[in-house]
């Protein structure tokens, strides 16, 4: 917004596979995109789209609720304390049989949900069409930084900054560019990172990465 560029990637939950990694089978963390897209091609799969999915501690784990393959293997995290993750109302990203959504940490687990794939990230950047009332215009933190939202209950929206911006400006993207109701912030800085090597981008700013959000294609396709 003003003149900051973003990339964008949608994709139709009834038609990507959609799903988010942690570990590979021999249960170590994958922690690159490199890493995943070749354990990937070795099962016959191709990783066209990968993102950053929400934050992790200092070990990679997630700090929040994560849903892989049905298996609930980090609870939700409803704790106050400092930090992005914890300016309140956060969020949970889901996916679930062709459908998916971004909802409020609180109303998702009130709705008792049952996902397939869930990761918890925060704060939320638009709820019900506003901006995070704790988002303020006026705010002078300017980093990399991306998100989520979701249209229609299937039409998701993955988003990051070409650069440096404010939180109200990267919200202002979901709510007047992208016109999404809800939006969830993933990361910023250095840990926000993009594989799209249909657009030629592999980013490579973090040492290692937490959860990866992508988006998977049988390789003979």
């Amino acid at each position: 917004i003003e003149d900051a560029a973003y990339t964008v990637c949608d994709f139709d939950a009834r038609k990507s596979d959609i799903r988010l990694f942690l570990r590979d089978e021999k249960g170590e963390i994958y922690g690159s995109f490199a890493r995943l897209a070749d354990g990937l091609a070795n099962k016959g799969e191709t990783l066209v789209f990968a993102m950053n999915a929400g934050m992790y501690a200092e070990d990679r784990t997630p700090v929040g609720l994560y849903v892989e393959n049905g298996r609930t293997l980090s609870g939700a995290n409803t704790r106050s304390g400092a930090g992005n993750f914890h300016l309140k109302p956060n969020g949970v990203f889901w996916v679930n049989d062709g459908r998916a959504g971004v909802a409020e940490t609180a109303r998702f687990l009130k709705s008792r949900m049952r996902a397939e794939f869930a990761t918890q990230s925060g704060p939320m950047l638009v709820i019900g069409g506003r901006i995070h009332p704790r988002i303020h215009g006026d705010g002078m933190s300017q980093k990399f930084r991306n998100g989520v939202c979701v249209q229609d209950g299937h039409v998701v929206r993955f988003a990051i900054s070409n650069q440096p911006v404010t939180f109200h400006e990267f919200a202002r993207l979901f709510r007047d560019r992208l016109h999404c109701p809800d939006a969830l912030f993933l990361d910023g800085g250095s840990a926000s990172a993009l594989y799209a090597p249909s657009l030629s981008r592999h980013d490579r700013f973090a040492p290692t990465m937490g959860p990866i959000l992508g988006v998977v294609e049988k390789a003979n396709r």
